[in-house]
């Protein structure tokens, strides 16, 4: 299935083609900035921008030879611009050039990302308003608890997803840098002033201190927010799947035409979209270990991180740009089944109301560590089948003593736990 995005547009930032386009921008806004302060001429510089190019066949045809993936650029460059390739890559370290590129393609995916997001709450906004007053039975361990609404279950996603999308930006500005201060990142052969000039025309922030590379805390923070965003995608996907099951059967994820839920079996309707999100946040945790990993470089720098990036970033901001997609598709299209939701919420013959029963008891005088046995009393009558929890209650002349039938209705109340709905839909902006 992830197939099917392997020519969206988040694929295409972390094609070679990208990559080499933004070093070329890249090496370019140097010269520019050089010819700025009469350092390499002008004329020199408009010449390069007319022939500079690159051929990628040609580039891997040199780096088979070099082992070196920027050497081979820089000269497979200089072969379209010819003599005044003199001036190209001066003062530069590889570093320079490709953790500079890695902050254009996390500022361009961190776009897209975002734009996901966004759609996501669009979704969940709309969707927590359609069930807002529909009635589920809330669990907790599993077993049922009180009543809630699917609405309020959306709401919390929502709310949820808005911190995420929070966490993103702030993830984005603090790994969208830029670094052009050569070897050990002491400006040794280049100035500020060509970084602050490239990385203002990039859209980059300018890091404040380097070594030859941007330090990897800031792309460990950013990865870690990945795998943050996943876990909850990963959480909703969990509850629908719960929810999904044959004898609980409240809510549904899509299920297209013409699709098949098993080879062996015609009858099955898998949540296997769900399943799919579940597995691929695992991804999104390893990816955030391997970049925690990096952090630790020796001295002004090693290589170690290089190998595990060209893996990590790809792949985990197009399994997020797959698990949102997906998710928005999920919640979109799902099935909510509001009688089934009622049939549950009665399963325990109104053992829901019990936490009301209590506290009547206890408003009526008598001690909580007597009322919460006496209710637990009938409650576990009721769990055995003896009766609905309201008779069982009656027939306790311990507890009849205190609350009559006209009281106990009023007791087994469900607006009463729905009272608050607006007020807390309106705290999360809904």
């Amino acid at each position: 299935m992830i197939a099917r995005y392997s020519l969206s547009k988040m694929n295409s930032i972390w094609q070679e083609e990208f990559k080499f386009k933004t070093m070329l921008a890249i090496e370019i806004l140097v010269l520019e900035a050089y010819a700025a302060k009469k350092i390499v001429p002008a004329q020199a510089v408009k010449r390069i921008k007319q022939k500079a190019g690159f051929n990628l066949a040609e580039i891997r045809k040199i780096e088979e030879k070099t082992q070196h993936d920027v050497v081979a650029f820089v000269s497979n460059v200089a072969q379209y611009i010819g003599k005044d390739a003199q001036y190209l890559h001066m003062g530069l370290t590889s570093s320079d050039i490709l953790d500079t590129t890695l902050g254009v393609q996390l500022k361009n995916a961190s776009g897209i990302l975002i734009e996901d997001l966004e759609k996501l709450l669009k979704v969940l906004a709309k969707k927590a308003g359609d069930y807002k007053d529909t009635v589920c039975i809330g669990r907790t361990h599993g077993v049922h608890a009180e009543p809630t609404t699917f609405g309020l279950k959306l709401a919390l996603w929502f709310d949820e997803t808005k911190r995420n999308l929070s966490r993103l930006k702030q993830a984005k500005d603090g790994a969208c840098l830029g670094k052009l201060s050569g070897a050990v990142g002491t400006y040794s052969n280049i100035e500020p002033y060509a970084e602050d000039y490239v990385c203002k025309k990039l859209g980059l922030k300018p890091v404040n201190i380097a070594t030859q590379v941007i330090q990897r805390d800031v792309h460990a923070q950013y990865m870690a927010t990945l795998a943050v965003i996943g876990a909850s995608l990963e959480k909703f996907a969990t509850e629908i799947r719960h929810l999904q099951r044959t004898e609980v059967l409240e809510v549904e994820e899509p299920f297209g035409k013409g699709q098949k839920g098993s080879s062996a079996m015609p009858h099955k309707r898998n949540p296997v979209i769900c399943e799919r999100i579940c597995g691929l946040s695992r991804l999104l945790r390893a990816n955030a270990q391997a970049a925690l990993e990096n952090v630790a470089l020796w001295h002004e720098r090693d290589i170690s991180h290089s190998s595990v990036e060209r893996v990590i970033f790809p792949d985990s901001t197009l399994a997020l740009d797959y698990m949102l997609n997906k998710t928005v598709e999920v919640i979109s299209g799902m099935k909510v089944y509001p009688d089934n939701m009622l049939a549950n919420l009665a399963k325990t013959r109104g053992l829901i109301f019990s936490q009301r029963v209590l506290i009547a008891l206890m408003n009526k005088g008598l001690a909580r560590p007597k009322a919460y046995d006496l209710v637990q009393k009938a409650a576990m009558q009721t769990w055995k089948g003896a009766g609905d929890f309201k008779g069982n209650l009656l027939r306790l002349p311990e507890a009849a003593k205190y609350l009559n039938a006209k009281e106990l209705d009023k007791i087994f109340d469900l607006d009463f736990y729905l009272r608050n709905v607006n007020k807390i839909f309106a705290k999360v902006g809904l």
